[in-house]
């Protein structure tokens, strides 16, 4: 049987810049190349892990946290975990990445670089329209920060490409990373005794 590591591809970026999409479009590429793979995304994970939270910074740290705490666990089983989650600040992002590290999982961020013009063009949950009309404040990216991955391992201009030249430019980087593919495990020695 063979080995595959699990990984986890953290998709950041503004409210509707495309991470969801993404994942769930490269999701079942993934899985016909044999990967187990999970999405969690921000908006349906958070109801679970963090439904008594607003949306302070320590509040969404908290939730970040608490995604990146599921998503290490479950790459380490062997899962490819697919998170969207806009995950604003660049601390909290850096606090999950080093807890993959701190246990030898691999971890790739991801950042989802769609102005936020483009992205209140879309407005997919209709929240930049929210936003305008005063109903909601606390916007990421509009009145509320949105730093900017600093380092990321990719960076997907998802609003100069389709959503199947997103998946293929997401595809090809983890391929050319190794993260793809599963390794043929190692066979047993057998002893002599057996």
């Amino acid at each position: 049987m063979p080995f595959c590591p699990g990984m986890t591809v953290w998709l950041t970026g503004l409210p509707s810049a495309g991470k969801s999409t993404i994942a769930h479009a490269c999701e079942p590429t993934l899985r016909e190349r044999g990967r187990r793979v999970e999405v969690l995304d921000g908006d349906a994970v958070r109801p679970h892990l963090a439904a008594a939270r607003g949306f302070s910074r320590e509040d969404r740290a908290v939730n970040i946290r608490r995604i990146g705490w599921v998503a290490e666990l479950l790459a380490r089983n062997g899962v490819v975990v697919l998170v969207s989650a806009i995950a604003p600040f660049r601390d909290v992002r850096d606090q999950v990445r080093a807890a993959h590290e701190a246990n030898g999982t691999a971890y790739q961020e991801v950042f989802i670089s769609t102005p936020v013009e483009v992205a209140a063009r879309r407005d997919v949950k209709g929240l930049y329209a929210r936003q305008r009309a005063g109903e909601i404040s606390g916007l990421t990216g509009v009145d509320d920060p949105y730093e900017v991955p600093l380092n990321p391992e990719l960076v997907i201009d998802a609003h100069e490409h389709t959503v199947a030249e997103s998946v293929a430019l997401l595809l090809d980087h983890l391929g050319a990373q190794g993260l793809c593919a599963c390794a043929a495990s190692p066979t047993p020695a057998l002893s002599e005794e057996a």
